[in-house]
């Protein structure tokens, strides 16, 4: 066995593993397993820049992780950072401030890296499963982008586009004085559904989306998606992982989140707080990327990039 710890930070999150990894068996064992909303992402698709304030959470995040990771005495950790770092004009500063607290740099990967990372972490426990067939499709929502990957035992083709949950929200829901809309207009949603049915449009060109007979959903819209569809009264990843959601269900929360007010999702305990204004357009990305493909119902993972990562330096 060896300790691995992987960290993937993305627009909307940032997200540890500390694992004992057994290339041998293609066995990962969790000791820990954590999530923090800190919003890297908080503005980049207007300013271009990370915001300091979102930077600062950023860092409070891996402080905390750095200590983690000592108490369980990692071997080996790396950090990959997504969709926000990639597109900002100052990622030299989240660079520094990552290198000085974890003494490793993030790596700005590409978005079909990360796609190969989250296949990866997705179906190496489907390996085998007679009531799945290949090949899968696995879509990654994450807050700034979203990872499309066709695939049997390995990666045929990928992709990804910026339809995130935060990028959606933030390009279609943000009044001029920063707020989120609190119930869309009909006009803002159908922007967000021409917005994610072109990027559909365009990822089909390079990826057999249409040729995957099981659809493989990762990432915090998805998970959550699936909590409210099974009627969760807290979150529960084992209960998550693996669940299999059909389309009318994923249509109908999706209907009741883009008309629903902030109050209404907040009260619903399995939804973070750091999602209830973004969970909306996430819904929406997942809905029309069933509708697309005729997928009629969804496997939800709770295994994704972050098993991709450590499997990547077991």
């Amino acid at each position: 066995m060896t300790t691995v710890a992987a960290i993937d930070c993305g627009t909307n999150s940032i997200r540890l593993l500390v694992a004992d990894a057994n290339p041998d068996t293609g066995e990962l064992v969790d000791l820990d397993r954590r999530m923090t909303i800190v919003r890297l992402g908080q503005g980049v698709d207007k300013t271009g820049r990370l915001a300091p304030e979102a930077l600062e959470r950023t860092f409070a995040a891996c402080r905390e992780y750095a200590e983690v990771i000592k108490d369980h005495g990692a071997e080996k950790l790396r950090f990959v950072a997504t969709s926000a770092s990639r597109d900002a004009e100052n990622r030299e500063d989240f660079v520094r401030g990552v290198l000085d607290i974890l003494g490793v740099e993030p790596e700005v990967i590409t978005g079909d890296q990360e796609a190969t990372f989250s296949f990866t972490g997705a179906t190496k426990e489907l390996t085998g499963r007679a009531d799945l067939e290949k090949p899968y499709l696995v879509v990654d929502i994450g807050g700034g982008s979203t990872e499309f990957v066709v695939g049997d035992d390995t990666v045929r083709a990928a992709r990804s586009v910026d339809i995130g949950c935060v990028r959606m929200t933030e390009r279609h829901l943000v009044a001029a004085d920063g707020t989120v809309t609190d119930t869309p207009a009909p006009a803002q949603i159908e922007a967000i559904r021409e917005d994610i049915t072109a990027a559909l449009a365009d990822v089909s060109r390079t990826v057999p989306i249409h040729e995957a007979r099981t659809l493989v959903g990762l990432a915090g819209s998805v998970t959550t998606v699936s909590a409210l569809a099974l009627g969760l009264p807290e979150y529960d990843s084992t209960a998550i992982h693996h669940s299999r959601i059909s389309y009318d269900k994923v249509a109908e929360l999706t209907d009741w989140l883009v008309t629903s007010t902030h109050d209404q999702r907040a009260l619903k305990q399995v939804i973070h707080p750091g999602r209830v204004d973004v969970i909306a357009s996430g819904a929406l990305v997942l809905r029309l990327i069933m509708e697309e493909t005729g997928a009629r119902e969804v496997v939800v993972s709770e295994h994704d990039i972050l098993d991709g990562i450590a499997w990547s330096i077991a």
